[in-house]
């Protein structure tokens, strides 16, 4: 498996075989491995990677002498043979027409209501409905006496770990450090994102 960090620039589109397609742009890498886990010392085989090293040596903080990376982030192996600490992980491992899955948190939209959150269509805007076209309506039944765990009711929306499988890489940019993927993928514009690719 591959796999890399990446930073979200942002969506443009592309002509492919006489189609626009609509691609994300992300900066991804170079990543340095900070750490090995094994099963014997750790519980687990993973190869940690660091990302976007900090220059500025009064903005790292006490618990970030030995690893100065603003993100550091876990990948679990079956087979960790081949790493070390120290390697370079970029871009020039991946080759267009690869699948991928990408992880990242979406955008946070705040408290919203049912129709926003959950698709609901509301109420008529006529007929006698006065000021409550966007209201949830009945939330329970005579029995049992309390709100069923689960309801669909209005909340904070966004900002959750989202995951989108089988993004198509269309081309890779070595010198740039780019990775352009078909389709948009979670979060927003400087976001951090996880590549891996599909077995």
């Amino acid at each position: 498996m591959k796999f890399i960090l990446g930073k979200k620039i942002g969506m443009t589109q592309i002509w492919k075989e006489n189609k626009v397609i609509p691609v994300t742009l992300i900066e991804a890498g170079p990543c340095f491995v900070t750490q090995i886990k094994t099963k014997e010392k750790d519980g687990y085989q993973a190869v940690q990677l660091g990302f976007e090293k900090i220059e500025k040596e009064k903005k790292i903080k006490k618990s970030q002498k030995s690893k100065p990376y603003k993100h550091l982030r876990e990948f679990r192996l079956e087979n960790i043979e081949g790493f070390k600490v120290g390697d370079i992980i970029d871009v020039s491992r991946f080759e267009p027409g690869e699948k991928v899955k990408i992880s990242g948190i979406s955008k946070g939209k705040g408290f919203q209501g049912v129709v926003k959150r959950w698709g609901f269509s509301g109420r008529n805007a006529t007929h006698g409905v006065k000021h409550e076209e966007r209201k949830p309506g009945s939330i329970g039944s005579a029995f049992p006496q309390r709100l069923i765990k689960g309801k669909k009711m209005p909340g904070r929306m966004g900002s959750e770990r989202v995951t989108i499988k089988n993004l198509e890489i269309i081309n890779v940019d070595k010198e740039k450090n780019l990775l352009v993927v078909m389709g948009g993928i979670p979060g927003k514009r400087g976001g951090l994102v996880e590549i891996k690719t599909i077995n």
